[in-house]
């Protein structure tokens, strides 16, 4: 086992983070790392985060799998097993500083490096708050109140201290996404070197394929102008692929079908890489997401366009917040701004598309 495997560990909770990983490994410990993946309990991510293990592993990647949620016993029986290596490690790489284990493994690190790959466009949030010196907070997310949140607020103080540099300790973030310059942080620009190496250019099937969102399911967006507003997107633009995230309802889906006649892509990696290898459609129509800002990077020079669609007001649920509104907005004007992407409008409830 190489120095650089013992001494830099990382930790993956989701498909994207562990693709992340790989690609800041491949620019900066080509000769491998230790991977500990923490999977979630939803069957999609997990088949996913198996299938990026062997690339991981195939990548010249150690690759450890741990099961740290769910019972009374996992959790602590994985927290045993890694307490040890976080502590010795000389340089954590984690891909959710929201994620209330990963606060807590980073509350008992020492003084070693960090890195932070992209989790998506929750990056953007995080780097945010850091420079303002909130506490961590997801931007879909009210914040958290009651005794759980109290009893765990130090463990969430001390994470977010391990993530600002002191002297003789450096923070890095690893991201494709634009955030600002903070004090004493590195930002490293993640160009998706090993994916573009590794796969494709992919064919280009010459029509339209559009992205799907977990919106509806985290409560942000209402399923009924969700589902009405696909079905007029696809009419007048000939989308036929609709590629589900990951976290999206099998009911919802199904509605889809049955609405906008869509066929339902459930993919096998995260979208990056499928998009790579191919087919793709000429035309890669997304919500305001991580992809709008991945994958022009990943299918520059393959003559591939994306475009933004829009969400209309009258989509939002009535509980949903200014700050998760604010953020959509960010994204899309960034990307705008970024990649020199389209807008596509969407209807509203009682206009014709």
């Amino acid at each position: 086992m190489s120095e650089n495997r013992e001494r830099t560990l990382a930790f993956a909770e989701s498909p994207v983070q562990m693709l992340n990983i790989v690609e800041w490994a491949h620019v900066t410990v080509p000769d491998g790392l230790t991977i500990a993946i923490l999977p979630p309990h939803d069957p999609t991510s997990r088949g996913q985060l198996r299938r990026m293990a062997r690339l991981a592993r195939d990548a010249g990647h150690r690759v450890l799998w741990r099961e740290a949620r769910g019972g009374a016993v996992a959790p602590p029986k994985a927290l045993a097993t890694l307490t040890g290596p976080v502590r010795r490690a000389r340089h954590l790489v984690v891909g959710d500083p929201f994620s209330r284990y990963l606060q807590l493994l980073l509350s008992m690190g020492g003084s070693g490096d960090i890195t932070v790959v992209d989790d998506g466009t929750a990056t953007m949030e995080f780097v945010a708050q850091l420079g303002r010196g909130e506490r961590l907070v997801r931007w879909h997310r009210p914040r958290a109140r009651g005794p759980r949140a109290l009893l765990f607020a130090p463990v969430a103080r001390r994470a977010v201290r391990r993530l600002r540099p002191i002297a003789g300790r450096r923070v890095e973030v690893f991201t494709a996404m634009p955030v600002p310059e903070l004090p004493g942080i590195t930002v490293t620009d993640n160009t998706f070197a090993w994916t573009r190496s590794t796969f494709g250019p992919p064919r280009l099937t010459g029509g339209a394929d559009l992205v799907g969102t977990s919106l509806v399911e985290t409560g942000v967006i209402a399923e009924d102008r969700y589902v009405a507003g696909v079905a007029a997107l696809a009419a007048e633009h000939g989308v036929t692929r609709y590629f589900a995230h990951r976290r999206e309802s099998q009911e919802k889906l199904h509605r889809l079908t049955a609405e906008a006649g869509l066929e339902i892509v459930r993919p096998d990696f995260p979208l990056e890489l499928v998009a790579r290898r191919g087919p793709i459609g000429a035309r890669v129509l997304s919500f305001p997401s991580t992809v709008v800002h991945t994958l022009p990077r990943v299918l520059a020079g393959t003559g591939a366009e994306v475009e933004i669609c829009d969400i209309a007001d009258d989509w939002f649920t009535a509980g949903v917040t200014e700050r998760a509104t604010g953020f959509l907005r960010d994204v899309t004007e960034t990307a705008r701004g970024t990649h020199r992407l389209t807008t596509i409008p969407t209807q509203r409830e009682g206009t014709a598309s």
